[in-house]
């Protein structure tokens, strides 16, 4: 048996060649004249196929800042899931237009990875933190037939944006009292409008309140859901009333609910 394992791993090498050695970690990737980050998940055996975490960062980070964060990095480690951070230009994403060149690399980056690693394709999960939220809203508008899940924290697009391709599963969290980007209000001060874009173009129903749970001393979460929406499409949002930040623990949740291994919901 042994000999047989020896023979499958050069067998991987050949097929996935030494581009894949050549970066990962604090190392980019280079991709014309842009880059992206790797991190590997603990324990994968060289050869099934990864499921995949691309995270957009926030403003004036990069995705050197993505790999190791605890509350992003050292989420999808043993989760088995593979995260890519790509790095945007001068530091900041383009996504108050509809078609920003940064979906295109999106795409590019993605099919980089395919090629230097075996990717489940069925597995493709988007977050994103504040303007990086906003990144992966908009590029879960154009890109959603392709991801399994979209999960964002404190930051969004304008709810009235046109959404062609939605994601089936929507996750979302942000603060009342976030005054970097705040959370968008609805008639009466709803806190539920931050997800009305998702709810809209979901066609949902109305929404519940199915439990309470606290992010951190002092910071209390409200878990809303909406599962009545057309074919099958979900939508959930978590409400606080702390500020603008990345809660321990929230991101490994949202992914073990997606990947079918839920912790709450």
């Amino acid at each position: 048996m042994f000999g047989v394992s020896v023979i499958v791993c050069n067998l991987l090498f050949l097929s996935f060649p030494a581009i894949a050695q050549t970066c990962g970690g604090d190392t980019p990737c280079q991709l014309g004249n842009r880059e992206y980050n790797i991190l590997l998940p603990d324990d994968w055996d060289g050869v099934t196929p990864l499921p995949v975490m691309m995270h957009f960062h926030a403003f004036l980070r990069r995705g050197k800042t993505v790999v190791n964060h605890p509350r992003i990095g050292f989420e999808t480690k043993p989760r088995g899931v593979m995260l890519i951070g790509p790095s945007a230009q001068n530091r900041a994403w383009r996504f108050w237009q509809d078609a920003p060149d940064d979906i295109d690399f999106a795409d590019a980056v993605l099919a980089d990875v395919a090629k230097r690693y075996p990717v489940d394709q069925s597995q493709i999960y988007i977050s994103g933190f504040s303007f990086g939220a906003a990144m992966a809203w908009r590029y879960a508008c154009a890109r959603g037939d392709k991801i399994a899940g979209l999960m964002t924290m404190s930051g969004t697009i304008h709810q009235s944006s046109d959404c062609p391709n939605p994601p089936r599963q929507v996750r979302h969290i942000h603060g009342l009292n976030d005054i970097w980007m705040s959370l968008p209000r609805g008639p009466g001060r709803d806190a539920t409008n931050v997800v009305a874009l998702w709810r809209r173009v979901f066609q949902c129903g109305h929404g519940r309140i199915t439990g309470y749970f606290e992010l951190r001393p002092g910071i209390e979460a409200t878990h809303v859901v909406w599962d009545t929406c057309t074919k099958g499409r979900k939508v959930t949002l978590d409400v606080h009333n702390g500020g603008h930040f990345i809660p321990e623990g929230w991101l490994g949740a949202q992914l073990d609910v997606l990947m079918g291994t839920p912790l709450r919901e």
